[in-house]
């Protein structure tokens, strides 16, 4: 598309940005983040002693950086677990520099000068992305953004459908908006209906809710575009979902601890690097009959380790499915006993801001400091320190609650990593019968290696055949050390194997119990966190409504009279 035809959208923009009293231009640098961090949403005595705190870059979740003129992306990597970002409404051509942002949820690059949506594929937490009023000409490289619920990128100038079709493949995505663009301005295509019509995970389209009938009538209307997509689409989503179940089944004989003995991998990482064991089966035929036997036996009991591991894995996870239920159950039930005592607690203070509204209402009218307006005022005294009891009353039941619920959480969780540990070790030592068990097999396989090559080279002795004994092994016609260390050597790796798997079984199965248990404490940690900061905030809530009471009743007064 030429520059006329860009012209529009892209002059408007321009015009907005150009209508701002911009710093220079530059690029995002430390000083810049630090400076927006110090100044962002404080006023007062808290902005004060907010910029009198050291900035530790680690902890800063939320960073806007709007009219400062910044022509680059740069040093954001400083910002770990930075959650949100606004860079709207600077001079950005670019969109680089952000892929270790992981932890980003939301992304905000509007009024720019970004021609092209790039380098986003690793923010796979990102939920909102707002990309209105660049000069983006189509949809690209947005597939890898799994959580993505929110996208705007109306007032650019896609001109193309191309790409609209691959937001079937971001489920998460309930919210679009295209207004704007030159494709929504196309005569007799209702690009809102195609949209509704290919995109079925849609809820809302230019943030209007998107009825039943409406996408009825939608689908119906691009029947045939639709079926065109769906039938281009249909091999690739059968892929994505054969590796969605690959991947899934990987995981889970990861948590089984199984993982590489479905089959002959054991085996195969036994006989890896051994350079002594295939020098023993230069012999031929009688060594590879005594290897299948090997394999066979290696194979079975490999199957068993994989088997019982599976098994206890259900297990362990019906066990963890219960306990989280009794958890959310537990929680559920002291939520419904604090939600009543709330509950109770409103009608209370409707009574009371009712009666204490009567009382404000008298003293707005009657003389002040006279005998009535004493009266009331210690009426009004009596019914703040009442509301105040009760508030705080309330706040002690609900810490109290709040306190044994954690406490309670503690416990279970403690007694749920016991009994954990025992399921484990109880898995961890069947286990341990099959890999000695491997160890016997492994050792049987060595002895009979050594009578199979004593009797290869007495044989080759007898007949006097000493040139077709293979080269490597000849050291062990006069010296039966050698083929003894041999054998050994062999042995040691494949033993080595063996207790390699059973040590990394142990210790990840170990780990695994550490790893969640810590994870556990973590949640509920947060979300004790959390309920008390919720209780807080609802009695300050609370305080500062009766606070507000007389300047609202005198507030109302003055209307009436006006």
């Amino acid at each position: 598309m030429d520059e006329e035809t860009q012209s529009p959208t892209a002059e408007r923009n321009k015009s907005f940005l150009e209508e701002v009293n911009f710093p220079e231009p530059g690029i995002i640098n430390l000083d810049m983040i630090r400076s927006s961090y110090l100044e962002e949403g404080q006023h007062g005595e808290t902005r004060r002693l907010h910029q009198l705190e050291p900035v530790i870059l680690e902890r800063i979740k939320t960073l806007r950086l709007e009219f400062k003129n910044i022509l680059r992306i740069d040093h954001l990597w400083v910002l770990p677990n930075l959650t949100k970002l606004c860079l709207n409404c600077n001079k950005i051509e670019v969109i680089e520099h952000i892929g270790m942002l992981t932890a980003l949820k939301e992304l905000n690059l509007s009024f720019n000068y970004i021609t092209k949506i790039e380098n986003l594929e690793t923010l796979v937490n990102l939920e909102v992305l707002s990309l209105f009023g660049n000069r983006i000409t189509r949809i690209e490289n947005l597939e890898a953004l799994d959580k993505l619920v929110i996208l705007s990128i109306g007032n650019n100038l896609i001109n193309v459908l191309d790409g609209i079709d691959r937001l079937r493949f971001v489920n998460s995505l309930k919210v679009l908006n295209l207004e704007g663009n030159p494709i929504a301005k196309l005569p007799d295509f209702p690009l809102s209906q195609y949209v509704t019509a290919i995109l079925p995970q849609l809820n809302y389209y230019e943030y209007v809710f998107i009825k039943d009938e409406a996408r009825d009538a939608a689908q119906k209307r691009f029947y045939r575009e639709l079926r065109e997509i769906e039938a281009k689409q249909e091999k690739e989503i059968h892929d994505r979902e054969t590796e969605a179940r690959e991947r899934a089944e990987a995981e889970r004989l990861a948590s089984s601890f199984v993982e590489h003995l479905d089959r002959q991998q054991l085996y195969e990482t036994m006989w890896r690097a051994d350079d002594d064991g295939r020098v023993l089966m230069l012999i031929g035929a009688p060594a590879q009959e005594l290897a299948e036997d090997y394999e066979k036996d290696v194979y079975e009991l490999t199957q068993k380790i994989y088997k019982l591991g599976l098994e206890r894995f259900n297990e362990r996870d019906a066990d963890i499915k219960d306990f989280l239920s009794c958890l959310e159950e537990g929680r559920q039930e002291f939520q419904s006993l604090g939600q009543k005592h709330i509950e109770e607690f409103m009608q209370y203070r409707d009574k009371t801001f009712e009666e204490a509204s009567v009382i404000l209402r008298e003293l707005e009218t009657c003389e002040e400091n006279g005998p009535e307006h004493v009266q009331l005022c210690e009426a009004m005294d009596t019914t703040n320190a009442q509301f105040d009891e009760a508030l705080n009353e309330l706040w002690q039941n609900l810490m109290a609650q709040e306190l044994h619920l954690h406490e309670a959480i503690e416990e279970s969780t403690l007694n749920f990593e016991h009994r954990f540990t025992r399921l484990m070790s109880s898995f961890v030592e069947e286990s341990q019968l099959y890999f000695l068990q491997l160890r016997h097999v492994c050792e049987h396989f060595s002895e009979s290696m050594t009578d199979a090559v004593s009797r290869f080279i007495s044989d080759k002795l007898a007949q006097h055949d000493l040139d077709s004994v293979p080269q490597p092994l000849r050291i062990c016609i006069d010296d039966r050390e050698s083929l003894l260390n041999l054998v050994d050597a062999m042995k040691a790796t494949h033993i080595a194997r063996i207790e390699e798997r059973e040590d990394r079984m142990a210790d990840r199965s170990k780990e695994f119990i550490t790893n969640y248990v810590e994870k556990l404490n973590k949640e509920e940690i947060e979300r004790h966190r959390a309920k008390i900061l919720e209780i807080n905030s609802f009695m300050e809530m609370m305080r500062k409504a009766i606070a507000n009471l007389p300047e609202e009743i005198h507030a109302e007064l003055l209307l009436q009279q006006e």
